[in-house]
């Protein structure tokens, strides 16, 4: 693994710039991005990787590439896969990035030289283009990919996604719909697909609703539970609280209502919440939270079956681009209730 201090020492630059490209966190030019992340590239010896042949006799395994084994969501997925890769016998090689590009990275070089025979994978971002080389470089190599959940630009992979947008905007119009006029939102970050796509959905309710978006209501997480937590206790410090709060994700959404829980907040007497996504702990906990519920387990299942056909037909790519958009469903019951003070 090329390290932090390596890439730092090379490119002439601070550690703590290089750690800033590469978890997408903080200010940095980009004429320096682009030197750290050709420094990378050079330590990691490309060449001489794209140089290695990979053997014929591969593998029967597939590489799944997530952000966050910590989420259920994920875990969901990866049973859904597991499912179709048991038909093939195949077996799961899953690699957790924790949201760093760089160890995303550096998982996409190990698989140039381990014999895969396809990839699913989550990406960290699609607003870089290190990334989608990487992939490329293991469609040259014989491996195809399919992405699942975030996508990436300008890109001709098959795709797994869910109707964010409409999950999104469906949940806030609820929330409108209730009689809630100051609704905050946890978005997730705009550099990911669902994080756009969530954020359109809360802007595109409130506007249809003959309503402004309040910017004093609108905060940003990275779809982790610590986020969630932390930005709900800046939202309860607010000068005008909002009277509802809608979580772009099942992390953070915990993370939400941990501070509620901690500040002695009721759901919904004093903060109305919806949550995208399922969370077992609520009901375990008899929280009653309304959430957009997504068929998780079947976008792993469509996801390998894609992959799969292609390996089958020995194709590497698709002759034509299969994107699958898969309907999201708003599940009330019962926390989006404004309730008169």
């Amino acid at each position: 693994m090329v390290k932090n201090k390596d890439i730092a020492a090379k490119a002439g630059v601070s550690v703590a710039t290089v750690s800033r490209v590469m978890n997408q966190s903080g200010y940095v030019k980009e004429e320096t991005k682009e030197l750290v992340m050709q420094t990378y590239g050079e330590l990691a010896n490309e060449d001489k990787i794209l140089g290695q042949s990979i053997s014929t006799q591969k593998a029967n395994i597939i590489g799944i590439v997530i952000p966050d084994i910590s989420n259920p969501f994920f875990g969901e997925v990866i049973k859904g896969i597991s499912k179709i890769a048991d038909q093939y016998s195949a077996s799961l090689l899953v690699c957790n990035t924790e949201e760093q590009l760089e160890k995303e990275l550096k998982y996409l070089t190990l698989f140039k030289t381990n014999n895969i025979i396809g990839l699913i994978i989550t990406p960290n971002t699609d607003q870089v283009g290190y990334n989608s080389k990487y992939l490329y470089q293991l469609e040259e190599l014989g491996v195809p990919v399919v992405l699942l959940d975030r996508g990436i630009n300008i890109s001709h992979f098959n795709s797994v996604f869910v109707n964010n947008l409409s999950g999104s905007f469906d949940a806030v119009n609820a929330l409108i719909k209730e009689g809630h006029k100051d609704i905050a939102i946890i978005s997730g970050p705009m550099s990911s697909k669902p994080g756009r796509e969530r954020f359109y959905g809360y802007e595109n309710a409130i506007r249809s609703n003959n309503m402004s978006v309040n910017q004093n209501y609108v905060f940003y997480g990275n779809f982790k539970l610590e986020s969630g937590y932390e930005i709900t206790k800046k939202i309860l410090k607010l000068e005008k609280r909002p009277t509802a709060i809608f979580a772009a994700n099942n992390m953070m959404a915990l993370g939400c209502v941990k501070a509620l829980i901690e500040n002695k907040m009721s759901i919904p007497k004093d903060m109305a919440f919806i949550s995208f996504d399922d969370v077992d702990m609520f009901e375990i906990m008899n929280l009653n939270i309304s959430t957009v519920s997504r068929p998780t387990d079947l976008m792993g299942e469509v996801a390998a079956e894609m992959l799969f056909d292609l390996i089958e037909r020995k194709q590497v790519k698709s002759k034509a681009i299969k994107e699958v958009l898969l309907e999201t469903k708003l599940v009330l019951r019962g926390s989006e209730k404004l309730i008169a003070k």
